[in-house]
């Protein structure tokens, strides 16, 4: 059948707009339309899109170095351990108890130190009395025991303290002197000249050392005894670091300290002896100083010092019975119940501190 040229024309016109109908449907049904309502199923979530704030990274910390006062052992590892975990930069002057002490006295209403660590718990009653410390109690203080720390958060106590006699085994054989075991073998004669310990008006060792004796023998049978001591001792130390490092080199047989099992470790030919007559400890505490301007990273300091990895970092490095129950200790840290511990009233000693050191630096100051 053969068509005309106007049948043809008409023909192509049809065919052309079908394909363009067709085309025009095509293109609509890749274009994005409207969500269907009520078919059940959750549009999928784009993931990098969904980011729970508990997982995101805290922010960097931009804030000024936490400044600490420190009577501690194994500081630099420590310090750098939380500013690994933390973020927070850390500068510590390691100082005495009673050094910081006199400075937060000295800076009072302006103080350049944010936290206090380490040293004798005495001064950081004193402290908490005349107002120099910042209430704060830690999440994480509720797993310490509550005689190691203060009911109104004002200090904490990271660890337990052990007053010991670090001898020179070497010194004591060419001497021929036994290696003292109780307070009393160190009034022996012989040891004239040949025991350090620190000034007890500045270190929270030689006042926790002096002040368990008077509880444990009297006043007056405890002041009796210091004489005596007193006439065996060449001379005070102004460090508590000095006299263990003096026995372990041999310019003494005996130095009383808190840090023998540290010379152990170093190799140095010394016993670290815990007295069987009463072994004098204490709890050694954290405190924020009233007033810093960095409240913020002294608290997550403080917390720090309370966790189990923080109180396991702190056993390590200054070896020592952590205060958190259940804290690993290294093996060459006695534990407590194989001691005779002094039976110690600290609150006694805190307040009567004051005319202690006096009366010592009357009496004994050399």
């Amino acid at each position: 059948m053969r068509f005309s040229k106007d049948a043809k024309k008409k023909q192509w016109f049809i065919l052309l707009l079908i394909l363009g109908l067709l085309a025009a449907t095509a293109f609509s049904g890749c274009a994005p339309g409207p969500e269907p309502e009520g078919n059940g199923a959750e549009a999928p979530v784009d993931e990098a899109e969904e980011v729970d704030e508990a997982d995101e990274a805290p922010a960097a910390y931009t804030g000024d170095p936490l400044q600490i006062y420190a009577a501690y052992g194994g500081l630099q590892e420590i310090m750098d351990a939380f500013t690994a975990d933390t973020g927070i930069p850390v500068e510590f002057i390691s100082m005495s108890s009673g050094e910081v002490l006199s400075r937060m006295r000295a800076e009072r209403g302006r103080p350049l130190g944010d936290v206090w660590f380490g040293g004798g718990v005495d001064s950081f009653m004193v402290a908490a009395e005349e107002g120099l410390l910042e209430g704060y109690i830690s999440p994480e203080a509720e797993h310490i025991e509550t005689r190691f720390k203060d009911p109104d958060g004002y200090w904490t106590g990271v660890s337990i303290v052990l007053v010991t006699f670090v001898v020179n085994k070497d010194l004591a054989e060419e001497l021929g002197i036994p290696i003292p075991q109780t307070w009393e073998d160190l009034l022996d004669p012989d040891l004239q000249g040949e025991i350090l310990m620190p000034n007890p008006g500045i270190s929270g060792t030689a006042f926790t050392a002096m002040a368990s004796i008077i509880q444990r023998l009297g006043e007056e049978d405890g002041w009796e005894y210091l004489a005596l001591l007193d006439e065996n001792i060449p001379y005070y130390a102004e460090r508590g670091s000095e006299p263990p490092n003096k026995a372990s080199l041999g310019e003494v047989m005996v130095g009383i300290s808190p840090d023998g099992v540290n010379a152990q470790r170093e190799g140095y030919p010394v016993e670290v002896v815990y007295p069987t007559d009463g072994t004098a400890w204490w709890h050694s505490p954290v405190a924020i100083i009233a007033g810093t301007p960095n409240l913020e990273a002294a608290q997550r300091f403080v917390d720090w010092t309370l966790t189990e990895k923080g109180q396991e970092i702190l056993a390590y490095n200054s070896p020592r019975p952590a205060t958190r129950p259940g804290t690993p200790i290294p093996g060459d840290v006695p534990a407590l119940e194989t001691l005779n511990l002094v039976e110690y009233d600290f609150e006694k000693a805190a307040a009567e501190r004051d005319a202690i050191v006096e009366r010592w630096q009357e009496n004994f100051a050399k």
